[in-house]
Formats: C-alpha cells, sequence, structure tokens
C-alpha cells in the first residue's frame, strides 16, 4: 500500500495527508476548492516548520514531505489509490455521494475509508459493492500529534481490511483500536455526553467557564477542558455528532444542550469562527473567556 488519497482538504484532511506524507508515502489531497487546497497547503507546510524549528524533523523530512503531497481539485488523480480516505463534513448525503464516486471508479482492491466521528459506516459501505473493503480510520484532531485511530469495522468489513489498515495505522507511528459500528463508536460515545453536561452545566449556573475546565483539569487530569476541547473539536461539530447519537440511540442523554444549539446559531463554532466558549480573536488571548459568558 503506497498510493493514498483523501478526500476533503480541512483540517482533519490537510492533517491525515501531513502524516502519510511525513512517513514516506504518496498522497494526493483532493478538494474541490482551489482556495481551501492552497489553505491547506499553507497549513502543512506551517506545521513542518514548527516540526522543525523543534527538532523533531529535519530540513531534508520537510522537503520530502512536502514532495510526497500533490494537491488536486481533479477527481480523476484519486483513481488509481490503494487507500481513499474521506475527511468531508458530517454529513451522511455527502458522504454517500463521494463513496458511489469512489466506489464507481476506483479499482476493486481499492480500500475506501471515512474519517467520520459518529456516521455509521456500514451505512456508507451499503453506497458501495465492496462492502468488505469498507471501513472508518477516526483520526484524532491534532492529526500529526495525536496517537489514537479508532478503527470502526461496519458489519461487512473483512478481517483482511481490518489487518491492513491496522497495519498501515502502525507505520504512521500510530496506535490503531478497534471498534464496531455503533452511533459515537466509543471516543465519542463517552466524549460528548461530558462536554454537554459541561454545556448544561455552564447554563444552569453551577460554575463559570474557566472553573469547569479547571476542575476537570487538575481534578480528572485531562489535559484540557470539556469546553475548551468542545471549542477546539467545533461547536458545530460536537452539535452534529450529538445528533446522530441521538438519533441513532434514542436516548435523552444524547440530545445536544439548549445553549450548544443557541450558540451554533449564533455562528459561535470557537476556535474556527473565533468566538465559542472562549475568545480566539486575538492569539494572544486565546485562553480568555468570551464576553458572553466572562
Amino acid at each position: 500500500m503506497k498510493q493514498i488519497s483523501v478526500i476533503g482538504s480541512g483540517t482533519m484532511g490537510n492533517g491525515i495527508a501531513q502524516t502519510f506524507a511525513l512517513y514516506d508515502f504518496n498522497v494526493t489531497l483532493f478538494d474541490i476548492s482551489t482556495e481551501s487546497l492552497e489553505n491547506a497547503k499553507k497549513n502543512i507546510n506551517r506545521n513542518l516548520q514548527r516540526m522543525v524549528n523543534r527538532e523533531t524533523i529535519s530540513e531534508e523530512d520537510l522537503e520530502n514531505t512536502c514532495r510526497n503531497i500533490l494537491y488536486s481539485d481533479n477527481f480523476n488523480s484519486v483513481i488509481n489509490s490503494d487507500l481513499v480516505i474521506e475527511a468531508v463534513t458530517e454529513n451522511i448525503e455527502i458522504k454517500k455521494s463521494i463513496f458511489k464516486d469512489i466506489d464507481s471508479k476506483c479499482p476493486k482492491n481499492t480500500i475506501i475509508a471515512s474519517n467520520t466521528s459518529s456516521i455509521s459506516i456500514t451505512k456508507l459501505a451499503e453506497i458501495t459493492k465492496r462492502k468488505d473493503k469498507v471501513i472508518g480510520m477516526h483520526f484524532m484532531n491534532p492529526v500529526p500529534i495525536m496517537k489514537l485511530v479508532e478503527v470502526i469495522n461496519s458489519k461487512y468489513t473483512s478481517k483482511e481490511t481490518t489487518e491492513t489498515i491496522l497495519n498501515l495505522s502502525k507505520k504512521l507511528n500510530k496506535i490503531p483500536l478497534t471498534v464496531n459500528d455503533y452511533p459515537g463508536f466509543i471516543s465519542n460515545r463517552i466524549l460528548m455526553p461530558m462536554i454537554n453536561e459541561a454545556i448544561e452545566s455552564l447554563e444552569q449556573g453551577v460554575a463559570n467557564v474557566k472553573n469547569i475546565d479547571g476542575i476537570m483539569k487538575l481534578g480528572m487530569g485531562h489535559p484540557m477542558g470539556p469546553l475548551q476541547l468542545a471549542d477546539l473539536i467545533g461547536l458545530d461539530v460536537c452539535k452534529s455528532i450529538l445528533e446522530v447519537m441521538f438519533d441513532g440511540l434514542n436516548k435523552e442523554k444524547y440530545k445536544p444542550n439548549n445553549l450548544l444549539v443557541e450558540l451554533v446559531n449564533d455562528g459561535k463554532l470557537g476556535v474556527k469562527s473565533g468566538e465559542g466558549f472562549y475568545d480566539y480573536s486575538d492569539s494572544k488571548k486565546a485562553e480568555y473567556v468570551s464576553k458572553r459568558f466572562s
């Protein structure tokens, strides 16, 4: 397995592309938006330069990694891939459309993976004529740093496909852990109710933003509090994942909190919009609590 393609050049997509390229895979990063591709290229180069500055990679590693990535807005560029990883927005209809295109154009031996954080791998597999070669590869953000790959087996995924993806993940210096296909898998099934509860505690006035996050960091050993983590993930993404779990598991605890819904509707999405529970409009004040909650 040498030729990898990534569909979607956002935060997760460009992180996945960078990681594969760093470990000497040939990577095509595809997006319909040339602007997004240009932003991805800048982001990858910036991240690699930081790694050089920290002496975790060499200048030669940086140059090799950059050479290993092809940025493309032509879908035909992904056709001859051993593995295609979809990393677009958490919308099942968009993902189904992409899987259908990949399935119709790529060779029969191509494995199709999704980086989805909650959407059913089984439902995505059912769009294709290669159900046994469809799998979930849920990378964590930031991809180049976080060790975990949550590998999700649908009810159709073959043992051969799973073993291939497990071995491939290890070649990226990641730790792959397998789960079965249930709403939210394991990572988000446990994480998102905690985030939802933290937001509800804030809404009820149990504690302020800083103290909620501080208690979870100091008392539970979390490197980042749940509200700051929600901002990093994206409040819209958190809402979407909770909705998938609420629909799939039909339990009230997965219903997105009203404050979360309100913030998303107001365009307060966290880091990517410049404001969520914290204020990110000034990088020097990245951990200042948003005026709304101060």
